[in-house]
């Protein structure tokens, strides 16, 4: 953001936010292993007159942009992959008009929310139409939360965002809650390890998806506190469930190793689309699982897994998913000898102090080299 001109400033609690006027970066923007920042930005660029190139690590130049990039050349910019391929590098030029386009909701919602943060900023309104099977769409109303807390309301209408055009948004001061994804590792710990976890901080009443993480340990067997702010939850006899992961797939890997413990057979379905994520989610997941000795098999939305398993050590290759690092992390917890595993910062991208917060709870021995 202070390359597109934006001026960031610590305070004793949080961030300073200026932004008068934003402009092209001058250099290309790396995104790293953040499919988010990638696409986010990707519609900033799309409001600002001039050329952006926007980029990332191996990991993510295998991620899918080209719905996005095909919406905002519809609405006025011009978005083109450089490769040609629909995946990153990209180039995004302004300046987005508005208009109407239909855009596809089966690959990422962070492909609406580009567009919703985007289009109030257009000189028209934008009508975006999204296509079913429409995924992950918790975190389109957070989205609209946040886009609302700066004064633009944008109107549902069953399938279509109807978009105001030529808005300002109005500085706010913004309190950031609590991350229910990066919660439920340390809470499935529990869960494993006849533990007593409570995760402060949460905004009990989100529109995050990943909130579900409550009533799905609820539904394995744990038992789940909720107070106010906060989430307790401890060890309880586990039982095998059938888990849609459509709208929270970033609670799948965790949710595999909890399954791992409970009895019978836990199925996991509508997740087709954890196969564009940071790795082929279901194939690593599974990968994962069967190392540790759990059986597991993959399914084309989703997967299988018998429990309960014996875990025992193993060599495990994230692929630089920092999802997948951190539940191999606490399948870890629950086996016989220590679990080693790949590209051992990759947590960093989204749960900085993962590390240190299990070591806190009592893991002792993990170490990174």
């Amino acid at each position: 953001m202070a390359a597109f001109g934006a001026v960031i400033e610590p305070t004793a609690d949080g961030l300073r936010v200026v932004s008068d006027s934003l402009h092209p970066p001058r250099m290309p923007i790396d995104a790293r292993n953040s499919g988010t920042t990638l696409r986010l930005l990707a519609g900033v660029a799309a409001l600002l007159d001039g050329s952006t190139t926007l980029s990332g690590d191996a990991s993510l130049q295998k991620r899918p942009m080209g719905p996005l990039l095909e919406a905002l050349t519809s609405l006025g910019a011009r978005g083109s992959s450089v490769s040609g391929d629909g995946r990153p590098p990209i180039e995004v030029e302004g300046v987005l008009r508005g208009g109407r386009v239909s855009l596809s909701g089966s690959i990422s919602s962070q492909f609406l929310s580009s567009l919703l943060i985007a289009c109030p900023l257009a000189a028209n309104p934008s009508e975006i139409r999204v296509l079913p099977p429409r995924r992950s769409e918790p975190y389109v109303e957070v989205t609209r939360q946040m886009v609302r807390a700066f004064g633009v309301e944008i109107v549902v209408d069953e399938d279509a965002y109807l978009v105001p055009g030529g808005r300002t948004y109005h500085p706010t001061d913004v309190d950031i809650p609590g991350d229910f994804s990066s919660a439920a590792f340390p809470l499935v710990a529990a869960a494993i390890t006849c533990g007593d976890v409570t995760v402060e901080g949460l905004d009990l009443g989100s529109p995050q998806g990943d909130r579900r993480i409550a009533q799905l340990l609820e539904l394995f067997g744990a038992r789940v506190d909720l107070v106010e702010d906060r989430m307790r939850v401890r060890s309880g006899d586990l039982t095998g469930q059938t888990v849609d992961v459509s709208n929270t797939p970033d609670l799948f890997p965790i949710l595999a190793v909890l399954a791992t413990q409970a009895n019978g057979e836990t199925r996991f379905v509508n997740g087709d689309h954890l196969r564009v994520k940071e790795s082929d989610r279901i194939a690593s997941t599974v990968a994962m699982l069967r190392a540790l000795g759990a059986r597991a098999e993959p399914t084309p939305d989703g997967c299988v897994v018998h429990g309960p398993a014996s875990l025992h050590g193993a060599f495990i290759d994230a692929r630089a998913d920092h999802r997948v690092l951190m539940a191999a992390a606490i399948a870890g917890l629950a086996a016989d000898d220590s679990v080693d595993i790949s590209d051992p910062w990759c947590f960093r991208v989204s749960y900085p102090s993962f590390l240190d917060d299990m070591r806190a709870l009592g893991a002792l021995h993990a170490v990174v080299e």
